[in-house]
């Protein structure tokens, strides 16, 4: 990236645009800006899960996440620019086999929630799910890369995993298991 910011109140925004880190200005309300934010709120709502009671194993990987989304905004920030490879998707499948593999299956929807870091894990998938809503609407109008897509597809699937994972640690006492949703029809036997 070209530019970095050694000044935080620049007033070059005032206007209603930014910089992109290829030296041009946009509108805020842009696609490509709606996407950059996402991606953004996306990692802070990843530090705010880091806050809490972790295995090892899972700060290690969500840290390596952060990083990867860093790339990822930087990308994002320097149209046609490619950052984020398809390596990093690779690595969430990993991981996303692995812990996936040490749960038991589904049977029932779960409701976002159960412990804290479970919670903010559930979070976290959201706003996933939605910086992935906002990079395919900036792929309708620009050419976007395809790993991000697809890397923002696995770490939402990932982070539902990871909250499942969290609600079994207990290492804050109140670990259990999911939070399961009373369907009337699931509880009369109907099927969908």
């Amino acid at each position: 990236m070209s530019n970095r910011v050694s000044k935080v109140a620049t007033r070059t925004g005032d206007d209603g645009t930014t910089g992109l880190g290829d030296g041009t200005r946009t509108r805020k309300d842009a696609l490509r800006i709606a996407a950059l934010g996402d991606v953004d709120e996306l990692n802070s709502t990843l530090g705010l899960l880091q806050c809490e009671p972790l295995p090892e194993d899972l700060r290690t990987l969500l840290v390596e996440i952060q990083h990867e989304l860093f790339d990822l905004g930087g990308e994002l920030s320097i149209p046609g620019f490619t950052l984020l490879k398809d390596e990093a998707v690779a690595r969430l499948d990993e991981a996303l086999a692995r812990y996936n593999a040490e749960l038991p299956a589904l049977k029932e929807f779960i409701l976002p929630g159960g412990t804290r870091s479970a919670a903010i894990a559930h979070v976290a998938r959201t706003v996933a799910r939605r910086a992935e809503r906002a990079l395919v609407a900036l792929a309708a109008a620009e050419a976007v890369n395809p790993a991000p897509r697809r890397y923002l597809n696995r770490l939402s699937d990932l982070l539902f995993v990871l909250a499942r994972v969290l609600n079994r640690a207990n290492l804050d006492g109140l670990g259990g298991d999911d939070i399961y949703w009373r369907s009337e029809k699931l509880r009369r036997g109907e099927a969908g």
